[in-house]
């Protein structure tokens, strides 16, 4: 089963796409509550490049490594993943009047119930947005 978040990022299409490929920025929005935190990621954003963001409780109790290899990179249209356990991630970015449709489907796990990973995933979303959104503000 395939499963779709997305949300418009009132910001340019260079901002956006920087602050969703770059380990600093990632760091920074990476999170789906205020209890939990990404303390390092590394990119190498190419087709056959790595990645992997650490994911932590902050009160150390527990943590996991999201980690995979690109598989199709098209500089700020599209990335596309395949996650360490085989499941699939695209991401697309469609520039619009309102800002830029960041939109990611990803294939279920089997853990979890589809409505919790679609609200986990979400929520790092809306994280992503607001973190961009606020940064564009600062810049300009």
């Amino acid at each position: 089963m395939k499963i779709t978040v997305e949300r418009t990022v009132k910001a340019g299409r260079d901002a956006v796409w920087s602050a969703y490929s770059n380990p600093e920025d990632i760091t920074r929005w990476n999170t789906a509550s205020e209890d939990w935190h990404s303390p390092r990621s590394t990119v190498d954003l190419r087709e056959g490049g790595r990645f992997s963001t650490r994911m932590e409780a902050r009160d150390g109790s527990q943590g996991f490594d999201f980690e995979g290899t690109y598989t199709r990179v098209v500089p700020g249209d599209l990335i596309e993943y395949r996650m360490d356990d085989g499941r699939d991630v695209q991401v697309t970015f469609d520039e619009s009047p309102q800002g830029v449709r960041v939109r990611v489907t990803f294939d279920a796990e089997n853990v979890y119930p589809a409505e919790m990973q679609r609200e986990g995933w979400q929520s790092i979303l809306d994280s992503f947005g607001r973190y961009v959104e606020a940064k564009a503000g600062a810049a300009g």
